[in-house]
């Protein structure tokens, strides 16, 4: 079923599939979405409509567009629970529009590219995104990440602009599918510009908090795992949600190293077995979450006050010296 008629998705927009929205007509009207929606960002008609099957499938409902300002004009009227985004699009690439979809959404981002390339994989999770994932892709790999995710919680704001832990919303229980071949990946355009390497100054605000509930403490780190804040000096520091919980199993574990495939499956909201594949992409994601977090906490890999490399296994909290 195509959107209604107070829809404020630009006409361009194609091929919305059973979206439950409502609107009224008075001033300020808008779409109320349902929390089990998923837009699709791709301009390949083959892939959108794989997309459209693998996501309809496991009990979402889709809205499909062809390119980056459609996308987040969708984003923002539907406010949905995944967001699937390409990298090669025509007028502004995936990582400009995951840049603007993070400005005002908490949607798991989801980035598809035929680019392999370590820095790809940085761009997109420095641009925001919760996933990267190369084409041609699995739709079983594809519907498992998205679940994962879903499986922990995002922190939100609250209107006295704190941050609190929501659930996502878990989709329904979805019927077995019968899975489409791999979609072979299409030539990329031209590759945008390596993002700069350069560090930038981490905004923090005065932590303004109530205090409660158990913090755990590390040369001067305060990490409350209940309000999902971490204060350093009196000040908030904005963290992810990925580089929250990264540094909440670093603080647990102390001095005990956590290696980056047990990392990886951490993000992933799965248990550290053998049984669970953990590729080399997942291990890098870890390394830039850890590489960003650092850099918010004026941490020095080469000199770290906080995180310790351990090298050829993972990372664990510095040496606390005795009073």
């Amino acid at each position: 079923m195509v959107a209604g008629a107070g829809s404020r998705i630009d006409p361009r927009c194609r091929g919305q599939r059973r979206v439950a929205a409502t609107a009224s007509h008075g001033e300020g009207a808008g779409v109320v979405s349902e929390r089990r929606t998923a837009v699709i960002i791709e301009d390949d008609a083959d892939i959108r409509h794989l997309l459209e099957t693998v996501l309809e499938q496991a009990g979402f409902s889709t809205v499909a567009t062809g390119n980056g300002l459609d996308g987040i004009a969708a984003v923002r009227a539907y406010d949905p629970v995944i967001t699937t985004l390409d990298v090669s699009m025509p007028g502004i690439d995936g990582f400009e529009t995951a840049k603007r979809i993070r400005t005002f959404s908490q949607t798991y981002i989801v980035m598809l590219s035929a680019r392999s390339e370590e820095i790809d994989t940085l761009q997109g999770l420095e641009a925001g995104a919760d996933d990267y994932l190369t084409k041609p892709f699995r739709p079983r790999e594809l519907r498992a990440r998205i679940e994962a995710m879903l499986r922990r919680p995002r922190a939100v704001p609250t209107d006295a602009g704190e941050t609190a832990p929501v659930a996502a919303a878990a989709p329904a229980a979805p019927v077995a599918p019968a899975v489409p071949e791999p979609v072979a990946a299409r030539e990329p355009v031209a590759p945008a510009a390596p993002a700069e390497a350069a560090a930038q100054p981490v905004e923090t605000q005065l932590y303004t908090g109530d205090g409660s509930g158990p913090w755990l403490e590390h040369r001067g780190l305060r990490l409350s795992p209940e309000e999902r804040v971490l204060v350093i000096d009196g000040h908030e520091i904005n963290l992810t949600r990925s580089e929250f919980d990264l540094l909440e199993a670093l603080m647990t574990s102390r001095r005990r190293v956590r290696s980056k495939a047990d990392l990886a499956l951490l993000l992933r909201g799965e248990s550290y077995v053998t049984s669970h594949f953990v590729s080399e992409a997942d291990k890098r994601a870890v390394e830039v979450h850890l590489a960003n977090l650092r850099r918010k906490i004026g941490d020095n890999s080469s000199q770290p006050e906080f995180i310790e490399t351990v090298r050829g296994i993972g990372y664990r909290m510095t040496a606390v010296e005795e009073s």
